[in-house]
């Protein structure tokens, strides 16, 4: 399925994903990309942008990606696992996730998402399955 909005409508779609701040940069079925900006109000008490906003990052674009990449006269996915490895803290700038998909099912969609820092170091890699709907 492909979809003639633009990355960042796409996102908006997503109150929690707007609410945070994630900006969508590119979409098409084979990658999507987007990125949070450093936020003191987004970090755990060393400074690092938390978990649980990485984490929100990666589900909102692997969401993304897996939509875009329903089977026909699918309605939409749901996140039903995800799995993350954390490799090192973003402390300023923005992250940038990166999803593609592995698998693209008629139930099932697995999507991968690294995460990497404005140096382009991996900060996080992600791996969700996500059922279609």
């Amino acid at each position: 399925m492909t979809d003639s909005t633009d990355a960042a409508a796409l996102f908006r779609t997503m109150p929690f994903a707007d609410v945070l701040g994630i900006e969508g940069l590119e979409h098409s079925a084979a990658l999507v990309r987007a990125r949070l900006g450093w936020q003191e109000s987004l970090c755990t008490l060393g400074g690092g942008l938390h978990g649980g906003a990485l984490m929100a990052l990666a589900d909102s674009t692997g969401a993304v990606c897996a939509f875009l990449n329903l089977p026909e006269g699918a309605a939409g996915t749901t996140t039903i696992e995800s799995k993350t490895n954390f490799l090192r803290a973003v402390r300023d700038g923005h992250a940038t996730a990166s999803s593609r998909p592995l698998h693209a099912g008629r139930k099932v969609i697995v999507v991968e998402t690294e995460i990497h820092d404005e140096a382009g170091k991996l900060v996080a890699k992600v791996t969700q399955s996500q059922a279609v709907l």
